[in-house]
């Protein structure tokens, strides 16, 4: 895609979401970007695919088109399915939110940020896998890395590129938050999701699906409510994206066999949806969703956390596009700020600020998913929830905006100001 260099005033490992717009929104503020990614690309990534209008007012402020024209499929809002009831519920219509949603999947998705990056001054090297920080003093100054094979396995000599600041966009395994000390927090949600792809004439369905009774057995045999739900997805292009997410706050996590559980559940759907083993479309694939600002703190010697790597996934309803994308915007402004400063302590002070920037974005309202999370690990309580909860459309309209995070940040309706203020009495450790 383009020239990379040795060096330069930001490194960012891994070109993601959070990666590749955190790069394109500094290169667009001048400074000199690195972009490392140890796949190539398009290359494939366990997601839902499902971008909610949170997800689409970012992809507008970073200038990324997503018409129709071009494989963008639009979406109305979500249609949940549960305990005997069928509803269905547009977005709200926000001064602060898009009324629409979008699907994409992540091979053509990721492909197009980085690009957009690129195209924006950053400068990308593909298949180049980081192997661990430069060190000086306790402080990172830059990375080694390796060329990579087709696997995404080190391979070639080893390379070192420097910069003043390296951020960590490599996703929830993040070896290069492990390599500076940052561990998981085992106080945080933890997800795991499985999907695939189906072909189906439900590709162009023009809402998100959501179904929320998952059932499994214990080992006595006994049938169990899981704390989770399952999704499908239109993709548009002939296929639906067909998943499931789980919570670890269920005892039955870590027990189950959530492949076996997706096709379970595939299985009592209806015939002319098309969902089999015969129109399957590669494997069920899994992934984990790092919840609840699970590895902290997000900034510390010279090393910089955005979306997964630092957690950033969404309790609520295991959103993590929408703010992979809003902690890089977050940290380029806070970034731009800091090089701007004259000198090195100057510059420091300004990067020091970026964690309570995130608390003060998310700390409080990912509190409050921290808490539904541990609530509905509960079976009975989850079966309470579906049974009195979905009847009610006023309650369902209200439970969209706090479990998608659609409340207007000021003023609005009285449930936005509810929310708001949930959020902001919530504690934001």
């Amino acid at each position: 895609m383009s020239e990379t260099a040795e060096s330069a005033d930001v490194i960012v490992v891994g070109a993601g979401p959070a990666g590749s717009a955190t790069a394109a929104n500094l290169a667009m503020s001048g400074l000199d970007v690195l972009l490392l990614e140890k796949t190539r690309f398009p290359r494939e990534k366990v997601c839902g695919d499902g971008l909610t209008p949170r997800a689409v007012k970012e992809l507008i402020a970073l200038g990324v088109p997503t018409p129709e024209s071009d494989g963008w499929i639009r979406n109305k809002g979500l249609r949940i399915i549960g305990g005997g009831m069928r509803l269905q519920l547009d977005w709200p219509d926000l001064a602060s939110f898009p009324p629409y949603g979008l699907v994409r999947t992540r091979h053509d998705f990721d492909d197009i940020l980085a690009r957009h990056a690129v195209k924006h001054g950053a400068h990308l090297r593909e298949a180049t896998n980081v192997t661990g920080p430069v060190l000086e003093g306790g402080r990172i100054v830059g990375v080694t890395a390796r060329e990579s094979d087709d696997k995404g396995r080190a391979v070639g000599p080893e390379r070192t590129f420097r910069a003043p600041l390296v951020i960590a966009a490599d996703g929830n395994s993040s070896r290069l938050s492990l390599a500076m000390g940052r561990e998981k927090r085992e106080d945080r949600p933890m997800g795991v999701a499985v999907r695939t792809y189906y072909t189906s004439p439900r590709h162009d369905d023009d809402y998100l699906e959501s179904w929320l009774e998952l059932w499994t057995q214990d080992p006595d045999g006994k049938r169990v409510l899981l704390p989770g739900y399952g999704w499908i997805f239109g993709v548009g292009d002939g296929t639906s994206n067909v998943g499931l997410g789980i919570l670890n706050t269920s005892s039955a996590f870590g027990k189950t066999d959530y492949k076996d559980v997706m096709r379970r559940w595939v299985a009592t759907m209806p015939a002319e949806w098309t969902y089999s083993d015969e129109t399957m479309v590669g494997p069920i694939r899994g992934a984990a969703l790092p919840m609840g600002f699970n590895r902290q703190p997000h900034y510390r010697d010279g090393l910089l956390l955005v979306g997964d790597a630092g957690g950033m996934v969404n309790p609520f309803n295991g959103e993590g596009i929408a703010y992979a994308l809003e902690s890089g915007r977050l940290a380029a402004e806070v970034i731009a700020q800091a090089f701007a400063r004259g000198t090195d302590d100057g510059r420091e002070r300004v990067l020091a600020s970026y964690p309570g920037v995130m608390k003060d974005d998310l700390g409080g309202y990912y509190t409050l998913g921290r808490w539904f999370a541990a609530a509905i690990g509960h079976p009975e309580v989850m079966r309470l929830a579906t049974k009195y909860g979905l009847p009610r459309t006023t309650l369902m309209k209200f439970l969209l905006k706090v479990m998608a995070n659609l409340a207007e940040p000021r003023g609005g309706a009285p449930s936005d100001r509810l929310i708001t203020a949930l959020s902001k009495m919530a504690p934001d450790a």
